[in-house]
């Protein structure tokens, strides 16, 4: 009897804990020449220049997309105005080799190769080179991420370790955000939409010359989201405000590039609704880079980050990031080319906490330095590629961490690669890992901060890629992971088994498959998509008594499937959708599998105006897509909204 109601008090511990975490987480004219530009940049690009482009996210220097010897989606521009998505994680959805999932008006759960959830820990997110990233929990707050989707260049999707170039926390994948420079946005750009969910969009850039090397461009944009509906279809009074606004300046003359860039936001939820969170911040960031010679050329890039949430029940979180990072390449000879460099990070996180609700100390500065090298090595007349690497992290919790990866790509022949990879990558402990108090009074706790080590990866993946006619590609992509020490939640002595402390109680294994393809009918119509499966095994170690089960990790699918259409009809008109599966989310609190269809009709009247029609989650009235916590499910509406677009 004693044994089951331990077992109840703790499963009521750990609801509680996820509950309380969750809320966590809720001048110069352009001329005309430029704008045809624009929107010439608009059209679909040939399967030649797509497979080409060139990519950085892989080895941390440009090769192009079709000999990368990694997991790796591309979404254009291109996709994600056809696609008809607002935001970035609704652009996100367009990577068949991501897990996203939408689980309220402002929260969402995102990650690579499994582990989901709203507090996604395993995932690595740039945006032009900046992490975001919030030590509380080692996550991405989604909510606040935004910029103006007409200025992203591309979306980098890698699903697999990237420790080595990247550090911890890229455990599962990176997913890099770029977007264009500054000459290449110039004019004037005007949006505004209207519709029942996204009851109000409006975004504003200005592109323009101070010098025929020094080009800029400033923005502003705000959006207003109703809310979603909870378990019983009632309103859940959850919808979200954001405004947000930047700049970008980018000069180029002879070797030397310098880009300074910033965004401000403020978000906002309604006062009278169920989400409490008022989050501000800002961001201003700088790259320069020389060309020393056709072999060798340096990167040195800054940030300073700051963001601000008040949770409005005496609970804030302020967090102050100052980031430096060196890069060198420089080709030895014909066979090696090394990439080598530095980094260093203060992450100062303040918050204000709550009688029993405490992250101690209060105030921490959280220090991060790093080292990395890689040589890539050709052979074989240039048919073969090895690449050799290790990142050297030094981190306040666990000391130093040690990140190799090993990557061999073989050309088959001009228009295939088969590539095979092992790499070894960490996610290091967050605060909420070490520094989290929950009581049931004070000097009673409940959850007492615990000693976690980093949890571990060890990773295998081959896969291929190949061009099968001048019009159809395919990658496919196959992985199996092996971890060790995930978190669980350790029952202290009985009889009552608290406190509850964090602990490296779980290991794993999971595999799966993640195939791309890309089809260029004709001019006028284009097909994109994938299918990701995957498999996951978890076992508790001996010993371990997590409150869990083993369960809190993730919850994701086994099967997914993503196709996305591109039809231009004559007199201007576009015809695009995007069609997704999602199997069964398995884990408690279960959500079942479900389709969703976004279809977009948009008229082009001239070059410079677009008017569009968008309706999203087309198949049903509404359905769930995650569920953070069973108490307080939400349920993903239907919705369709009208667009226009000026470009000058």
């Amino acid at each position: 009897m004693e044994g089951h109601q331990l077992t109840r008090t703790n499963t009521a511990l750990r609801l509680s804990l996820r509950i309380a975490i969750a809320a966590l987480a809720p001048l110069t004219v352009a001329p005309c020449a430029s704008a045809m530009s624009d929107l010439k940049d608009l059209k679909a690009l040939s399967f030649e220049e797509l497979m080409n482009i060139e990519i950085t996210s892989v080895s941390r220097k440009r090769e192009s997309l079709a000999g990368a010897a990694s997991a790796v989606q591309l979404i254009t521009r291109e996709d994600i105005r056809r696609s008809g998505a607002t935001s970035i994680p609704e652009a996100l959805r367009l990577a068949p080799n991501l897990q996203v999932a939408q689980a309220n008006a402002s929260q969402w759960a995102i990650s690579a190769r499994g582990f989901n959830n709203v507090l996604a820990n395993k995932l690595l997110v740039l945006i032009d080179g900046r992490t975001v990233y919030t030590p509380l929990y080692a996550g991405v707050f989604w909510d606040v991420q935004d910029t103006l989707l007409e200025d992203i260049d591309r979306i980098e999707v890698i699903s697999g370790p990237g420790g080595t170039l990247w550090g911890a926390n890229a455990v599962n994948g990176v997913i890099n955000i770029v977007t264009r420079r500054a000459d290449q946005t110039q004019g004037l750009y005007a949006m505004a939409s209207a519709g029942d969910e996204l009851r109000a969009s409006g975004s504003l850039r200005y592109g323009g010359a101070l010098t025929p090397d020094l080009h800029f461009r400033v923005y502003a944009k705000a959006f207003e989201r109703d809310d979603t509906r909870a378990f019983d279809n009632a309103n859940a009074n959850d919808d979200w405000n954001m405004n947000q606004g930047g700049f970008r300046l980018d000069w180029q003359t002879g070797a030397n590039t310098l880009t300074l860039q910033s965004d401000a936001y403020a978000g906002k939820p309604n006062p009278d609704g169920t989400v409490h969170v008022d989050a501000r911040g800002g961001n201003l960031l700088g790259r320069w880079s020389r060309v020393i010679s056709e072999d060798s050329d340096m990167r040195f890039r800054w940030y300073y980050d700051r963001s601000f949430r008040d949770f409005n029940n005496g609970f804030t979180e302020e967090l102050d990031t100052y980031d430096l990072d060196f890069l060198h390449r420089a080709r030895l000879s014909e066979m090696h080319e090394i990439v080598w460099g530095l980094g260093a990070r203060l992450m100062s996180h303040n918050v204000e906490n709550l009688p029993q609700f405490e992250f101690l100390p209060a105030n921490e500065d959280l220090h991060l330095y790093s080292a990395f090298v890689q040589d890539e090595m050709t052979l074989f007349g240039g048919r073969g590629r090895i690449t050799l690497g290790t990142k050297f992290e030094y981190n306040d919790y666990t000391d130093l961490e040690t990140q190799p990866n090993g990557r061999f790509a073989w050309s088959l022949s001009d228009r295939q690669t088969l590539w095979t990879a092992v790499s070894r990558a960490v996610r290091t402990p967050s605060r909420i890992d070490r520094d989290f108090y929950l009581s049931l009074a004070p000097g009673i706790p409940l959850i007492a901060g615990g000693d976690l080590d980093s949890e571990e990866v060890r990773a295998y993946e081959l896969g291929w890629r190949g061009q099968l006619h001048s019009d159809i590609s395919l990658s496919l992509s196959s992985f199996f992971n092996e971890y060790e020490g995930l978190r669980t939640a350790e029952p202290g002595p009985p009889p009552f088994g608290i406190p509850i402390t964090f602990g490296n109680g779980l290991d794993g294994e999971t595999y799966g498959l993640e195939l791309a393809a890309t089809y260029v009918l004709s001019d006028d119509m284009r097909l994109r998509g994938g299918y990701t499966f995957l498999k996951k095994h978890l076992e508790l170690q001996a010993g371990s008594l997590d409150t869990n089960q083993g369960t809190a990790e993730s919850n994701d699918p086994e099967h997914q499937l993503l196709l996305q259409w591109m039809w231009t009809l004559p007199h201007g008109l576009e015809l695009d959708g995007v069609l997704r599966y999602v199997d069964t989310l398995p884990t408690p609190p279960r959500v079942s599998s479900y389709a969703q269809l976004d279809l977009r009709l948009a008229w082009m009247p001239t070059e410079k105006i677009e008017i569009a029609l968008v309706g999203q989650n087309l198949l049903d009235d509404r359905h769930y897509e995650f569920i953070p916590s069973s108490p307080d499910p939400r349920q993903i509406e239907r919705s369709v909204y009208a667009r226009m677009i000026w470009r000058n």
